[in-house]
């Protein structure tokens, strides 16, 4: 187990911010976990468990302790009637478990390639990208409970999967320790074209039925014509979630803006682009300081170099206040601000 003081943070942010924090702990192992969970102390908090940094924004350095899972592997558990239940270390990166699913024939990941983080950020976070959501996969989480030192195993289903949300970053939030995954997998390949412009990608390289590498090779490439490298240009992917409003709400907006692109959900309400707001507010491109919004992604909040925590959400404040005075519309950073 890794274990080290006044340790800095910069490998574990992609955002770029140079900060530190007062304790760094690694475990590689659930034994691991459990024996961090009962020599935590009252003097190691406050406690912050990351995966790889990449939806992170250190305001400060952390005068507390810093938690990072260093589990790998996958196992397979079972296959039923063409479905796979896959476990996975918590410390695995998120993209390559994906490139390595498709290879192993298991499916239902692709919409999900190249976002960037680790496995049991995953289930905090329930990523999702082009229509579709990682907990539409998960089947339960392994984890260590810092109150008691138990290893735990918790259902999808009690995990109360939203937009973004789950109640680890709710009323769960510091309370386990996240040691491994299970995925429900599918051996049958059913590809998902409707969201975005993956169809129109697809067409242009004359592809009407593709299999799941050429599908998760367009995933990957329509996000990199999008999104900033971080080694190049500091960054957390989308800094805030597409709001959802309700339909009243929404029809008002659609009279007054009949060219705001929309996506219908299942219980009456819309999710419409936070991109398309901010790029409405004239920020697309745009600077404050040593932040900025990434000129082909107004979703993307980039360190334009030696920016500091605080520079990034003065430039988010600034972005929430135009957009809340032009649409009526509270933005809501998808990022954890530290």
């Amino acid at each position: 187990m890794k274990d080290e003081y006044c340790y800095g943070l910069l490998p574990h942010n992609t955002f770029g911010i140079d900060a530190r924090c007062r304790r760094f702990v690694e475990f590689g192992s659930a034994e691991e976990a459990r024996h961090l969970a009962l020599t935590l102390t009252d003097a190691d908090r406050p406690l912050l468990v990351i995966g790889s940094g990449s939806n992170l924004l250190l305001t400060s350095d952390f005068e507390g302790t810093v938690i990072h899972s260093a589990i790998l592997g996958k196992e397979v558990l079972g296959e039923t009637t063409g479905e796979v239940l896959l476990r996975v270390g918590s410390g695995e990166e998120w993209d390559g478990l994906v490139a390595w699913c498709v290879a192993q024939g298991l499916h239902g990941a692709e919409n999900l390639s190249l976002i960037p983080g680790e496995v049991g950020a995953s289930a905090v976070q329930n990523i999702g990208a082009y229509g579709a959501e990682v907990c539409e996969l998960i089947d339960r989480v392994e984890a260590v409970s810092l109150d008691d030192g138990q290893l735990v195993t918790i259902p999808a289903s009690d995990c109360r999967y939203g937009y973004r949300q789950s109640r680890f970053k709710e009323e769960w939030k510091g309370r386990f320790l996240i040691t491994h995954v299970v995925y429900r997998l599918h051996r049958d390949f059913i590809p998902r074209l409707d969201y975005g412009n993956i169809r129109s990608e697809l067409l242009a390289r004359h592809i009407e039925q593709p299999t799941a590498e050429e599908l998760r090779q367009v995933i990957i490439d329509i996000r990199r014509q999008k999104l900033p490298d971080p080694a190049v240009e500091g960054n957390a992917g989308s800094f805030f979630m597409n709001p959802v409003v309700p339909r009243e709400q929404f029809n008002a907006l659609l009279n007054a803006y009949p060219q705001m692109p929309h996506y219908p959900l299942d219980d009456g309400r819309e999710k419409i682009p936070a991109a398309w707001l901010i790029d409405q507010c004239g920020w697309k491109g745009r600077t404050l300081g040593r932040a900025g919004v990434h000129s082909r992604q107004a979703l993307v909040l980039v360190n334009k170099g030696g920016a500091t925590g605080a520079d990034v959400v003065a430039l988010c404040e600034a972005i929430c206040h135009d957009v809340s005075q032009r649409f009526g519309i509270d933005l809501k950073p998808e990022v954890n601000i530290i």
